[in-house]
């Protein structure tokens, strides 16, 4: 739609550039070699892919790879793969339609449908906007000792900041959460560097499943709501809607395949990210009996006497980028919603003051900002078939997709992914409710 926050941006002039070159790839009139021709279509998944890597994912590896060693492993790389699945629709849905999915939702459900989608999004939102306002404020406070209430208050303001980027064009926005994911990659590189963990046990546990109780498997819920992120399931649609068009079908074949390098780059850098997250936290503390690091200070504190000052630093240097740039994410991810939905949009500006508002409350009534963080993944994991389910249903109509719809085994991936997910949570709730 032309009010839409990403059509706006695509259509500054600062982007003209990237537009001509990516038009001139897409018709075969450019003789540049094949990563040069790449680059005008690499972007969007990476501002998708902050959400992979926010503080939510921080809490709940963490807390996994502490209590469990190197056990869950394989959940962190088998939702990592759900999320390549999983995004590479979202891109092909705003691709081929023109329509991100909440648009797509208002247009084919019907009105009370809509609206409880639209509530339950917005839930999901705010549970997002906790994580990502929370793990800043306390990466700020790790890092310079300021207080969590104000800390939280200075995100808010360094979130405007970076906001206002939009207004000078997607790229400039798409360059500067790149170079957040990358910070925090880096940060990670040195965290592995420093842990040497046990390589053995790290390859076993990244491809054999495996629980332990009903706290692995909160955990683990905890994870996949992490990884597979709701919200930008909607965003990813939006990113990809208006920023590139064309409507010849080879062109539009030849669009998707750049973008599906977009997504496995991205996401596959994610999940990297999040897989050393554990394995840093299961060659630390799990190895030195410190199975009970329950919040994100407690590790900051622990790090230094097991491997020194520089590694609690970098460590609080990665969180602070994941907040910062996680919590700009949401807040374009929350304009969207509301904008599909209810075809209303509100100032990003309130929107922000808006969704900052159960963060300090949650800050001033004391909660545990760890545990917080936890279970706001938890939400999220169950909001996730509310946004897989239609995105399924959306890509695998003709009318819809055209060229773009999805082969039968995609279609199949995608019901399975859906499953397993739906499965994961009513076994959760059963092992909540009945101790089993």
């Amino acid at each position: 739609m032309a009010n839409s926050v990403e059509q706006k941006v695509t259509s500054h002039a600062h982007d003209s550039a990237t537009v001509v070159e990516a038009q001139r790839v897409l018709q075969g009139q450019s003789d540049k070699k094949w990563f040069a021709r790449l680059l005008p279509f690499i972007g969007p998944a990476f501002i998708a892919s902050i959400a992979y890597v926010d503080p939510g994912n921080f809490a709940t590896n963490i807390a996994a790879g502490a209590q469990f060693g190197y056990l869950l492993l394989w959940v962190i790389f088998a939702s990592n793969l759900m999320a390549m699945l999983i995004q590479s629709l979202s891109a092909k849905l705003g691709i081929a339609t023109g329509k991100n999915l909440a648009e797509i939702c208002r247009q084919e459900f019907p009105r009370p449908v809509v609206l409880g989608m639209w509530v339950l999004m917005e839930v999901m939102v705010i549970a997002t906007d906790v994580a990502e306002f929370l793990g800043a404020a306390v990466g700020m406070n790790l890092l310079f000792h300021i207080p969590l209430f104000p800390a939280a208050l200075i995100t808010a303001a360094a979130t405007f900041v970076i906001l206002s980027l939009e207004r000078r064009g997607f790229r400039h926005l798409e360059a500067v959460i790149t170079v957040f994911v990358g910070v925090i990659a880096l940060c990670y590189v040195i965290e592995i560097f420093l842990v040497n963990p046990n390589w053995a046990q790290v390859a076993y546990h990244s491809v054999v499943p495996h629980f332990d109780g009903a706290e692995s498997v909160l955990l683990a819920a905890g994870i996949l709501g992490a990884t597979v992120m709701p919200h930008v399931i909607f965003l990813h649609s939006a990113l990809t809607q208006g920023r590139i068009v064309t409507r010849e079908p080879q062109q539009m074949k030849r669009l998707y395949r750049f973008e599906l390098v977009d997504v496995v780059a991205a996401m596959g850098t994610a999940g990297l990210v999040n897989a050393a997250m554990l394995i840093m936290a299961a060659a630390t503390f799990y190895q030195a009996g410190l199975s009970q690091i329950a919040s994100l200070e407690e590790a900051y504190q622990t790090l230094t006497p097991l491997l020194g000052a520089a590694a609690s630093v970098v460590f609080a240097i990665s969180l602070l980028a994941s907040g910062l740039s996680s919590s700009t994410v949401g807040t374009m991810a929350g304009q969207v919603i509301m904008q599909g939905f209810l075809h209303r949009k509100i100032s990003v500006w309130l929107r922000r003051l808006l969704t900052i508002i159960p963060t300090l409350i949650i800050i001033a009534l004391g909660f545990d900002p760890t545990q917080t963080l936890i279970i706001s993944q938890v939400v999220l994991s169950f909001a996730l078939p509310f946004a897989v389910i239609p995105l399924v249903m959306f890509t695998r109509r003709r009318n819809l997709m055209g060229v773009l719809t999805n082969h039968r085994l995609t279609t199949l991936t995608a019901c399975v992914v859906a499953a397993l997910i739906i499965a994961l949570n009513m076994f959760l709730l059963y092992q909540t409710f009945f101790g089993v």
